[in-house]
């Protein structure tokens, strides 16, 4: 089974993907000439999924709720540097990651690939179901065995392969919004998933079909 086969992507050439970063642009443009209140928007807008992600990197709900928080009052500081070369959403999405590596760096803290979210969201809907032996009769009970698993192989990754795998995994990012995050190559994101995926299938082989 490929591990990401039932994973649908959102594609960032889609027009609601574009629909999407012009709207934001309007949004930011407001906010630039003065209407401050209206960062409330863009704040509603992805503060999960900046959460989830965080979360996802840091493991702790708690530092991860302050990283958001610390996330868009970076955002809203420099919001007047922001020229829409990219769009908000990549913009954000680099200074929330920028904001919790420089936390794991100086903090040193235990990292794992959370079930709990994944199972809640709608791209990674078959994931577990399809990573689970459907002829076991106690699923619950090789569910927890498999997270504990997952959480020590995905420990053992750097934080570089730990974070491409957590914004394509679980937040479903194209490789070019990753690449734009991570300010590296399309080439660079796909060689660490590659090498990030290949390690967790060895680690999960006994539960991989």
């Amino acid at each position: 089974m490929s591990f990401t086969k039932t994973i649908t992507k959102s594609l960032v050439s889609s027009p609601e993907r574009r629909m999407e970063a012009d709207e934001d642009l309007l949004i930011v443009r407001k906010i630039q000439a003065g209407d401050v209140d209206a960062f409330d928007a863009l704040i509603l807008k992805y503060r999960e999924r900046v959460y989830s992600v965080i979360y996802n990197l840091t493991s702790n709900r708690e530092d991860a709720s302050d990283l958001t928080q610390d996330a868009f009052i970076k955002a809203f500081q420099s919001i007047n540097r922001f020229k829409g070369k990219s769009s908000f959403f990549t913009w954000l999405y680099r200074i929330a990651l920028n904001t919790t590596l420089t936390h794991l760096r100086k903090n040193k803290l235990r990292r794992f690939l959370s079930f709990e979210k994944m199972a809640d969201e709608d791209h990674t809907a078959g994931f577990i179901e399809n990573m689970t032996s459907e002829s076991d009769s106690d699923k619950a009970a090789l569910m927890n065995e498999l997270q504990e698993k997952l959480n020590d192989a995905f420990q053992k990754l750097s934080v570089k392969h730990r974070t491409v795998i957590t914004l394509f995994e679980i937040d479903g990012l194209s490789h070019k919004e990753i690449a734009d995050i991570t300010g590296t190559s399309i080439g660079t994101v796909r060689s660490r998933l590659h090498y990030a995926k290949q390690f967790l299938q060895g680690e999960l082989k006994d539960y991989l079909r």
